[in-house]
């Protein structure tokens, strides 16, 4: 398992919150997200032999959001 943590500077509330944390039950390969409205940042643990870095980028950016690699 991988854990990469992303600024979303685009996140401004908790439905955007919610949007983001459905990437969990959504995307194969994505065990956990957090995600924090306040920091604008979140947090995704996948598994990399199932799911590529650019693959969880394009879900994101798919949902409406501009994420940055913070790690």
């Amino acid at each position: 398992m991988a854990k990469q943590r992303f600024s979303v500077p685009d996140m401004h509330c908790s439905a955007c919150v919610m949007r983001l944390e459905s990437l969990e039950d959504e995307l194969p390969g994505v065990k956990q997200v957090k995600a924090s409205f306040h920091r604008q940042e979140m947090e995704v643990e996948y598994d990399e032999s199932h799911l590529t870095l650019d693959a969880l980028l394009n879900a994101i950016q798919k949902k409406g959001y501009h994420p940055q690699p913070l790690d």
